[in-house]
This record gives C-alpha cells, structure tokens and sequence, in this order.
C-alpha cells in the first residue's frame, strides 16, 4: 500500500480546479442542478440561517448554493487553486441575506473550525479521497452541536477501476486509489460502517434516482459515466 503524498493530489486539484468548475456548472444544468441540489440539502439539513460546515468545498458548488438558500457556511478545502476559484464565485454571490460563504484552507481530516460550532456538516464527492474516513468523521462530529446533522453524497466511482478516467487522473490517482479506503467500494456500505464506527447516530442512506435520471438525460460531468449516488445522514 503506498502512502499518499496530500500535497501531491491538492496540486492535482490546484491545476484543473477551472476545468472542474466548468464540469459543475455546465450550462445545460446549471438551473436544473441549482433546482435539484438544493431540494436535496434542504431535505435533510435543520432550517437556515443554521451554521453548515461544507468540508472539502472545493469551487464551492454546495457552500455557494447553501448560501443563496440562507444558511451560514463555511467551505474548507485543501486545494489553494480551488479555493481561489471559490472565493471568485463568492465574491459575485448576491443573497436576501447578504451571506456570503467564509472559505477556509485546510485538511478534511482536520478542519480549522471551532468545535461545537456547526448545526450541519456536508460534504459531496469527498469521501472516497479520504486518506482516513473514520478519523476525519470523527473530527467532524465533534465540530457538531449535539444532535447536529452529517449529510454526504458519494458514490461507487471506481468499483470498476479507473480506467476510463483521463490520463491526468491516472497519473495522480493510481498509484494510491489502493491507498485510500473507500476510492474503490463496490457499494455504499464502507461509507455506512465508516460514519457508524465514528459514531453517529440514526446512518440512513437514500439512492440518488433523480441525480442519475438527470445524468443520463443530460449527461455526467466530464470523465465520468452516469452513476447512481447516495445521501448519507446521520446525528451527532
């Protein structure tokens, strides 16, 4: 099993963190998914203004869409290049509320926020690039209020292996994907036992059907097939 160099994939990200925003924000589903992903999150999460924590946001795809619904976010990432193209968006983001999300550098393992500070944490396609899902769900629940809401979207993105994936990826990615628990899960249970053995409460996971009717009529984001994903919830 190789060790992963963090540094390494967060340059990875850093370098095609604009190419992977164009990917969520295809204009074909910009309405639709601004629609749809936010139904989603409201579902599961407590009324806004509550304080949501959206680990590894990336371009902020999820803590810029929380935002425009009310809620208090804040985005952590790892990837400097991602952020910057974050902290782009946010900075055109008009909300009612004036709410803008407070994005931050750091580990997903680690994140530099208070503990006790959050009502929700979130998280979408994060999980299966965690070195160490238990520990970083751990963290996480401990940023919780009690009674505090985890919702995770993921999915069984390389049960098949990876390779339809672009070169870049491979490059990157391959050497380590063995390295990282939950990168080739051939189903939604790892995730399950890893919020479980972090200790959460009430793990229920609900398939994703209207994401991937959506993909298959509109078409995945670039490098990937339409695959079906889950929302995770649990309580602190």
């Amino acid at each position: 099993m190789k060790e992963v160099d963090q540094s390494r994939l967060d340059a990875y990200w850093s370098e095609r963190a604009d190419a992977y925003d164009s990917g969520q924000r295809r204009v074909q589903r910009w309405d639709l998914d601004r629609e749809m992903w936010t139904e989603i999150w409201r579902d599961v999460l407590p009324s806004p203004p509550a304080a949501v924590l959206d680990v590894g946001t990336g371009t902020g795809h999820v803590a810029l869409m929380l935002a425009e619904a009310g809620y208090r976010v804040t985005g952590v990432d790892s990837s400097a290049g991602m952020l910057d193209v974050a902290a782009r968006h946010a900075g055109t983001l008009a909300t009612e509320s004036g709410r803008r999300p407070h994005l931050l550098l750091g580990d997903a393992h680690a994140p530099p926020v208070a503990p006790g500070s959050q009502d929700a944490v979130v998280c979408r396609y994060l999980m299966w690039t965690l070195r160490d899902p238990v520990t970083a769900l751990r963290a996480w629940r401990g940023l919780l209020r009690p009674g505090g809401v985890l919702a995770l979207v993921d999915s069984t993105w390389f049960a098949g292996g990876h390779d339809e994936s672009p070169e870049s990826f491979v490059d990157t990615y391959g050497p380590v994907l063995s390295s990282l628990p939950l990168a080739e899960a051939r189903s939604i249970d790892p995730t399950l036992e890893a919020v479980r053995a972090a200790g959460f409460e009430q793990v229920v996971s609900r398939p994703l059907h209207e994401v991937l009717e959506a993909d298959r009529r509109t078409g995945a984001a670039p490098g990937h097939r339409p695959r079906l994903q889950h929302l995770v919830t649990a309580r602190a």
